[in-house]
């Protein structure tokens, strides 16, 4: 097999002159470890399915080539007097693992070497975990695909680096390592926070270390026909399938009132803000439902989603959540507060409100942009929120040409939502090919 020469070495110091170098937390890296528990953490996969078998031997050596180009990832968590920080990791590592049945598990932050990241192969995939105090999907895709990018370079396909494939031998742009939430957070008003309780799936609880993983396979050019239908995008048609669910769900079970059904979406802030970061650099929209109202057909659940995501998602709405999300970082009283102390309000906040203000968490990555020729290697890409904070499902969407995927995560046993979610996409007139890590009898 050919091999590729690159000229930067393997795990090259990246200088003594480097090595006091950290970073703060960006704003939403704030918050992700104040929730860590020992059956929990901010954990997310990116996977590329590629067509032919991976070597891990080649991947450890793309891995160590790659890693040193993202020093926001090549780094380990420390905590200070009053905030954490990130230092640079040069620990031996992270190392290339075979893949595991149940992804996102907690990602404990002095194990591995202090690393946050985890690279597994599997067949034709390559899988990266991250822990999203290090970024969003956005920083990890550009990780993931300069490493794809390096791996195949290295079995002597040349690959252009463009879109998410970084140059390895140039240094990192200062953009790409800011925290941009700060930049932009200047609106004159704070607007506040969708306040009421929402739906929750009861369901059964599984135990520690199981993710339950339903993957559907569909077509892009049929869902966008469909959803051109409703007059809606793929983000709102699908957005508006997972509400129905939900809604679905609700009636089956026995209420003496109903309760609105809302989704937590992020919205990538990089299509309104001129940003190159790696890090985080997202916010939530909610759209919502509220059967208390009266019976909603389904065309009205696409034609109040499509309403709301035209009224919020732009970028005078997305600055003032901005702004509303770093006043606790302005904030001079708040900043000279002991961490311990800011970790027991965020926690307290987060369980009681925060994490009661949605009935299921939904991310669509949209189509990936991949450079020409890298193209003819792969298959598909695949993505995972991970595992949910409380009892309830994630559903992730990612596209690739004319492949699109959609993920489902939960730590629960019963997988209803899920189910009324594809029947509706069937309904539709939509081809789902159904994959799982669970027991075909419980989807």
């Amino acid at each position: 097999m050919r091999r590729q020469h690159i000229k930067k070495q393997v795990n090259k110091p990246a200088g003594r002159a480097k090595k006091d170098v950290w970073y703060k937390l960006d704003l939403s890296a704030t918050v992700y470890p104040t929730l860590q528990r020992r059956d929990f953490s901010s954990v997310y996969r990116l996977s590329v399915k590629l067509k032919e078998t991976v070597d891990p031997a080649l991947l450890q050596q793309a891995l160590d080539l790659t890693l040193p180009r993202f020093p926001t990832y090549k780094v380990a968590i420390r905590k200070g007097l009053f905030w954490r920080y990130l230092e640079p990791n040069n620990r031996p590592g992270p190392f290339v693992q075979e893949d595991i049945k149940n992804p996102c598990m907690p990602m404990h932050f002095k194990g591995n070497n202090r690393y946050l990241i985890r690279i597994y192969y599997f067949d034709c995939r390559i899988s990266l975990e991250a822990h999203h105090c290090l970024g969003d999907g956005t920083g990890g895709m550009c990780l993931l695909q300069t490493l794809t990018a390096v791996y195949l370079g290295l079995q002597g396909h040349k690959i252009t680096p463009s879109g998410f494939v970084l140059e390895l031998d140039s240094e990192p742009d200062p953009g790409e390592l800011e925290d941009s939430y700060m930049r932009y957070a200047t609106a004159k008003v704070k607007p506040p926070r969708p306040a009421e309780k929402t739906y929750r799936v009861r369901g059964t609880k599984e135990p520690f270390y199981t993710l339950n993983i339903i993957n559907g396979v569909l077509s892009v050019r049929e869902v966008m026909a469909v959803a051109k239908k409703y007059g809606a995008t793929i983000t709102e048609y699908l957005n508006a399938v997972l509400l129905y669910a939900l809604l679905q769900k609700q009636q089956q079970e026995f209420h003496l009132t109903y309760k609105p059904v809302r989704i937590a979406m992020p919205v990538n802030l990089r299509r309104f803000f001129p940003s190159k970061t790696l890090r985080n650099f997202i916010t939530m929209v909610y759209p919502s439902i509220d059967p208390r109202l009266g019976d909603y057909s389904f065309e009205e659940i696409v034609t109040q989603v499509h309403n709301f995501m035209r009224y919020y998602i732009n970028e005078k709405f997305l600055r003032g959540d901005i702004t509303t999300n770093a006043a606790t970082k302005h904030n001079f009283l708040i900043r000279i507060v002991p961490l311990f102390i800011k970790d027991l309000v965020v926690r307290t906040f987060y369980t009681r409100v925060q994490d009661k203000n949605s009935s299921a968490g939904l991310t669509n990555m949209g189509a990936l942009p991949v450079p020409e020729d890298m193209k003819p290697y792969i298959d598909r890409f695949d993505i995972y929120m991970g595992q949910p904070f409380s009892s309830r499902t994630n559903c992730a969407i990612i596209s690739f040409e004319d492949i699109l995927t959609i993920n489902f995560a939960s730590s629960i046993v019963e997988s209803d939502v899920e189910r009324y979610f594809f029947r509706r996409l069937v309904q539709d007139g939509i081809h789902v090919k159904i994959e799982s890590n669970r027991s075909t009898e419980l989807i």
